[in-house]
């Protein structure tokens, strides 16, 4: 097992604000070691943990150094960025033992739901499929019950802006997939204006907020309001234009290209794939946002998921054997760090 510490100097500028000179860590352990492209990472109320990856269709169980396959998820269409995505466990599962997943297939983007044992059921398909590019792929519970996804455009940025189409929304659902109580109109879609969304978190005042992979300029970090639109394709980063949500902030995707996102401790953490860093990020009482830190600028490679763990440490996984990145010796791997 390795164990480090010490201290990662950030380098990289967010767009508009300024960058702490170096930001002190503390130690760093792998908790899993020798994945494929490890995709999500959602926790049972036994402290184990529950991880997709992304190529395999499997879903792993990591617990007391061990880790093994509980699941292999049939009908997944491993492709470009498609595969096995997003996890979620449901607030219910001592009683429904409930586990839902984001996966694509041969037609489309789906979420099915299933207990260990059994065969996934979807409960939501028909989310456009990008085939290469742009399938999203967030999955959580929100502090209010219900279950959010997060869906790409699926490389048609028309479907963004299309209220018919689920490409390029966030989705909220009940546990059974059908329309949440309270949605802005009937359907699943919660927001609007997407280009494709990763990572979901919310703050302990139960404020929404999103991970988002821009285009060629400017990635987002956005807070999420209940039939917000956020722009995209019309803007990417902030437009100033008052139908449009603006991004609280905003990067280079030389610096980000963002996939999971987590709130520990009383800040985001936003891994960065071509960015190769963990992007910190307080959050204010008022639900603003104050200067990111840039955390293991280049250490891991490409950082995937990020999730708050139920011991009080932050884990993230490596995405290195994507065929975008360098594999090291033992990736992919999950780490968990105390910073």
């Amino acid at each position: 097992m390795r164990i480090r510490s010490g201290l990662v100097i950030a380098t990289a500028v967010v767009v508009g604000l300024s960058v702490a000179p170096g930001v002190a860590v503390g130690v760093e352990r792998d908790v899993s070691t020798n994945l494929v492209v490890p995709w999500d990472i959602a926790f049972l109320p036994d402290r184990s943990a529950l991880v997709t990856e992304r190529n395999s269709a499997r879903v792993l169980s990591v617990a007391n150094g061990a880790t093994r396959e509980v699941a292999r998820i049939p009908g997944v269409s491993a492709q470009g960025e498609g595969g096995l995505l997003g996890i979620a466990v449901s607030p219910d599962y001592a009683t429904d033992r409930y586990v839902f997943v984001y996966y694509t297939s041969t037609a489309d983007n789906r979420i099915a739901r299933f207990r260990i044992g059994e065969v996934p059921q979807p409960i939501v398909t028909g989310i456009p499929r990008g085939g290469q590019i742009h399938n999203g792929g967030g999955l959580s519970f929100g502090p209010d019950g219900l279950l959010y996804a997060g869906t790409g455009d699926a490389g048609n940025s028309a479907n963004a802006q299309n209220p018919r189409s689920l490409g390029g929304k966030i989705l909220r659902m009940t546990k059974e997939g059908r329309p949440a109580p309270n949605n802005p109109t009937s359907s699943l879609v919660y927001s609007l204006g997407h280009r494709n969304v990763q990572g979901l978190a919310w703050d302990t005042q139960g404020r929404m907020f999103a991970a988002e992979l821009g285009q060629n300029r400017l990635d987002e970090l956005n807070r999420i309001q209940r039939g917000g639109n956020y722009g995209w394709p019309n803007c990417e980063g902030p437009c100033g234009d008052p139908r449009f949500v603006d991004p609280l902030l905003t990067w280079s995707t030389a610096q980000a290209s963002p996939s999971g996102l987590a709130f520990h401790r009383g800040s985001l953490y936003m891994a960065a794939l071509r960015g190769q860093r963990l992007w910190k990020i307080p959050v204010n009482a008022d639900g603003g946002v104050g200067r990111p830190q840039a955390l293991f600028s280049g250490t891991y490679g490409r950082l995937r998921a990020a999730a708050s763990a139920p011991d009080g440490t932050l884990w993230f996984s490596t995405s290195n054997r994507d065929g975008r990145g360098t594999p090291q010796a033992g990736d992919d791997r999950i780490v968990s760090t105390t910073s």
